[in-house]
C-alpha cells in the first residue's frame, strides 16, 4: 500500500513561524529586554517601599512632573507616527515614510532635550549618588567643599601662587622687566586683597563646623550669612539640605532613567540609518523600519512605566 508525501519534492514550504527571520530575533531580543527593566523596576519598588522616609517632594528631589508628563506625550505621539511610517513602507510611500521618520527622530531628540533639563536640575542642586546629605554631619562638608570650590573658582590660590613666583623672580630682575614685573606684582596683589575677605571667612565657616558645637539651624544661618555678605562669590551654593534615602533616590533615578535614555539613542541611531538613504529608500527597508518600530515601541512602553512610578505615584498612602 503506498502513500502520497504530504510535503513533495520541489515544495516551497518553510518550517517554523511564518514571519521573517529578522522579526523573530527582534522579538527574542525584547525578551531579554523586558526582564532587564523588569529587574531594575522591581529592585526600584522593593527598596521604595522598604524605606521609610523616602524623599517624594519634587521641590526636594526636583523632579518635574510637568516636563515627565510631555515627555510622555510625546513619545507616544512618536509611536504611532512610527506606525504611520511602517504603513507607508509597505505601500511603497517612500516619501511619506521618509516625512514620519523625520518626525519621529525629532520627537526622540525633544525627548532627550527635555530629560537633559530634567538632569540640569539635578545636577545644579547636588541630587546626584553619593553626593547627597543624609544628616547634618554630611550636609555641613558639603556646604564646606561648596565653599571652598567657590574660592578656588575665583582663582585665589593660582594668583598667591604666582605672587610668591613673581617676588623671588624679581629679586634678580633689572630695567624694564623688573619694572613689568612690578606691576604685575602689584596687580596681583590688588586682586588678592578683593577676595581676601571671602576667602578668611571661608576659613572661619570651616573653624566653626570642625568645632563640631554647632546645631543644624545654626549651620543653616552661617551659610545664609556668607551668601548674603558675598552675592557674587557665593551666589550659586545652596542652603545645607538633608534628604533622607537621598543616594538611593538619586541611584535607581538615575539607573532607570539613563538606560532608558540610551535606548532611545540607539533608536534614534536605528532610524537614521533609514534616513539617510534619502531618496534612495526603498521596499528592502521595509522589515528594517517595523523592527525599529518594534523596538521604539519597547522603549516607549518602558517610560511608561517609569513615568508614573518615579514621578507620580505616592508608595506611602
Amino acid at each position: 500500500m503506498s502513500h502520497s508525501s504530504s510535503n513533495p519534492a520541489g515544495s516551497n514550504l518553510k518550517m517554523g513561524l511564518p514571519i521573517p527571520n529578522s522579526k523573530l530575533g527582534m522579538w527574542l531580543f525584547l525578551g531579554t529586554e523586558i526582564m532587564f527593566f523588569t529587574a531594575f523596576i522591581g529592585s526600584y519598588i522593593v527598596l521604595r517601599m522598604g524605606s521609610k522616609g523616602w524623599p517624594s517632594d519634587p521641590h526636594v528631589t526636583h523632579i518635574n512632573v510637568i516636563a515627565g508628563g510631555i515627555n510622555t506625550f510625546v513619545l507616544i505621539v512618536s509611536s504611532y507616527c512610527v506606525v504611520v511610517a511602517h504603513d507607508a513602507m509597505v505601500k511603497k510611500h517612500f516619501k511619506t515614510a521618509l516625512k514620519y521618520l523625520w518626525i519621529t527622530s525629532a520627537l526622540g531628540l525633544l525627548f532627550m532635550g527635555i530629560k537633559s533639563f530634567e538632569y540640569y536640575g539635578k545636577f545644579d542642586h547636588g541630587i546626584l549618588p553619593g553626593q547627597i546629605a543624609e544628616n547634618d554631619w554630611q550636609a555641613a562638608q558639603n556646604a564646606m567643599t561648596d565653599f571652598d570650590e567657590a574660592v578656588e573658582y575665583t582663582g585665589y590660590s593660582d594668583m598667591k601662587l604666582e605672587l610668591a613666583s613673581l617676588e623671588l623672580e624679581v629679586a634678580g630682575a633689572e630695567g624694564s622687566a623688573k619694572e613689568s614685573m612690578q606691576a604685575e606684582i602689584a596687580e596681583l596683589k590688588e586682586s588678592i586683597a578683593a577676595i581676601d575677605p571671602f576667602a578668611n571667612d571661608v576659613k572661619k565657616f570651616k573653624t566653626f563646623v570642625k568645632k563640631e558645637e554647632w546645631d543644624f539651624a545654626g549651620l543653616t544661618a552661617e551659610v545664609s550669612t556668607l551668601k548674603e555678605s558675598y552675592p557674587d562669590q557665593a551666589s550659586h551654593i545652596h542652603d545645607p539640605h538633608v534628604i533622607l534615602y537621598g543616594n538611593i533616590f538619586a541611584s535607581t533615578y538615575f539607573l532607570m532613567t539613563g538606560f532608558h535614555a540610551i535606548h532611545v539613542i540607539v533608536g534614534l541611531i536605528l532610524f537614521g540609518m533609514v534616513l539617510r538613504q534619502g531618496s534612495n529608500l526603498d521596499e528592502t527597508w521595509t522589515d528594517w523600519v517595523e523592527n525599529s518600530g518594534l523596538y521604539w515601541h519597547f522603549v516607549d512602553l518602558v517610560w511608561i512605566f517609569l513615568f508614573p512610578l518615579l514621578y507620580i505615584v505616592d508608595f506611602t498612602s
